[in-house]
């Protein structure tokens, strides 16, 4: 057998994972505060990226063309809508709106660019515009935003910041205690102790790290603990409440028994309760009714972090002739464009090959992101909208007619892939009439119907548990056989441990617990 070389040319077909393909895969799966993120260091490091902050902000110089625009988009053309309407199928009864990245975008090309000196001095906007200087003309020295005839300072410079749980106990360490060892050993303490005000380090721990006694350690815990707010530095939640007790002088031998013993508490084990701190009810309920005014997160009061309101990238309102519109927030929505002309007049003046290389590679960039931005927009539309068609009944009449549906079935119904499905669906949420709701909450799993009946959503099942034990009366508390009975008698095919588990996780005690709950609230 003879070797020998040839040379064959083979035709076939290969998927690339461009960088550019990599960007748009993860813009697709990042959410509106990411992707603001993202966008604002892409602005910052490419020059011919500009962001459009209202529809009135880009215009086209007078003389120009719009193919001569300052400010020219690049977008992807076609994708999978045409113009701004979702192809339904054969289902025209949901319309659908593509804003911000889509219908501002073909705006963008029939207006100029207006105002780029907005920060500026008025003379130096007139100069640059008229020569042939460039146009992203810095501020005057010493011009940090106001004008030069006594402008107030910028408002957040006159802001303090607020004062965090450790520098608190930090102050009040300095005033308690000269000896260094003791500041030293204080300030070891004080680091371990997380924003809810807990010790999460054992004292054990922390000698040995500084090789000091266990009783030295001790001794400064116990000072430490006696620190505003009452219950800091506290090692579980019986010693949080302990202090805080001791703090308002009712840590009576009856209290203590009663902290030892949370579990029954949590439990409502009453008699128990009553036998173990030796109290009649009536000091009982008291007693319980001081337990709950304490505070078992001392620390959230120090350096609590501002509360994340989340907002829809999707919003889903009736139309008057009773279908869905679903529209982008153009609010989370990044506006970004491409400056034509001004790369058109830098890489002139480029004379190094580098400086004409960085120029392109800018542009190219800058294309791709605006046309993964258009696309991110129209796929999220795309699945928020088949999402709607799938689940009409939640829309119409609330939670109990919820449909079970996975990521299988709306990439199937959209021809898209399920990973693709997937990364859309992840960190994205839709506001409804019903309150703002994540993509993810849509696709709940399926539970069989019984004697063949149509299956039914496990959030709709869990919802209908809730109702169930919300219209419980003392004498008629439900175990969880008979919520499986009642279930089954409405078609839904449940076990018992499901029933538990759903239970569970809408914190919902046992039936026990539920009643000894009941008896004490009509006493």
């Amino acid at each position: 057998m003879s070797l020998m070389q040839r040379l064959e040319m083979r035709q076939g077909q290969a998927l690339v994972m461009t960088p550019q393909l990599l960007q748009a895969i993860k813009l697709l799966q990042l959410s509106h505060l990411d992707l603001a993120a993202y966008v604002d260091a892409e602005l910052e490091r490419n020059p011919l990226l500009e962001r459009v902050e209202s529809e009135g902000d880009v215009e086209r110089t007078p003389g120009e063309t719009p193919s001569e625009s300052s400010v020219d988009r690049q977008g992807d053309e076609g994708g999978d809508f045409e113009g701004s309407d979702f192809d339904g199928g054969d289902e025209p009864w949901i319309a659908t709106t593509l804003t911000a990245s889509g219908a501002d975008m073909e705006s963008a090309l029939d207006t100029r660019l207006d105002n780029v000196f907005s920060d500026e001095n008025p003379s130096h906007a007139r100069e640059a515009a008229s020569g042939d200087m460039l146009s992203l003309t810095p501020a005057p020295y010493g011009n940090t935003g106001g004008s030069f005839d006594g402008d107030a300072p910028d408002f957040e410079a006159t802001l303090t910041a607020e004062t965090s749980l450790r520098e608190h106990l930090a102050a009040q360490l300095d005033l308690a205690t000269r000896d260094p060892v003791d500041r030293l050993i204080g300030g070891f303490l004080i680091d371990a102790v997380d924003d809810a005000g807990y010790l999460r380090e054992s004292i054990e721990a922390v000698a040995e790290r500084l090789g000091t006694s266990l009783d030295t350690v001790a001794r400064v815990l116990k000072l430490v603990q006696g620190f505003e707010p009452a219950g800091i530095a506290a090692r579980d939640l019986a010693e949080c409440l302990a202090l805080q007790l001791r703090d308002r002088d009712r840590f009576d031998p009856a209290m203590q028994a009663l902290v030892s013993r949370l579990d029954l508490v949590a439990k409502r084990d009453f008699p128990a309760l009553r036998r173990l701190c030796g109290v009649d009810d009536e000091d009982l309920v008291e007693m319980l009714s001081e337990l709950r005014r304490l505070d078992p997160k001392p620390g959230r009061a120090f350096g609590a972090r501002a509360v994340e309101v989340l907002i829809p990238d999707v919003f889903v309102r009736a139309a008057p002739d009773g279908s869905w519109l679903v529209e982008l927030n153009a609010e989370s929505l990044p506006r970004v464009l491409v400056n034509q002309s001004y790369y058109t007049r830098v890489v002139r003046g480029a004379v190094a090959e580098g400086d004409k290389a960085f120029l392109s590679e800018c542009l190219q960039t800058a294309n791709w992101l605006t046309r993964s931005l258009e696309q991110r927009a129209r796929t999220i539309l795309k699945v928020a909208s088949e999402i709607v068609r799938q689940q009409d009944g939640f829309f119409l009449h609330g939670v109990a007619h919820l449909r079970p549906l996975n990521l299988k079935t709306v990439a199937e119904a959209i021809g898209m892939h399920e990973s693709t499905v997937s990364r859309v669906t992840s960190n994205k949420s839709i506001g409804t009439s019903r309150g703002t709701l994540e993509m993810k909450y849509f696709f709940t799993a399926a539970i069989p119907g019984a004697a063949g009946t149509a299956s039914h959503s496990s959030e709709a099942v869990r919802h209908r548990i809730k109702q169930l034990v919300d219209g419980e009366t003392a004498k008629d508390v439900l175990s969880d056989d008979a919520l499986v009975q009642k279930l089954k008698d409405e078609g839904v095919d449940i076990a018992r441990r499901t029933v538990a588990k759903y239970r569970e996780s809408l914190r919902i005690p046992s039936s026990i617990e539920r009643r000894r709950a009941h008896l004490t609230s009509a006493r």
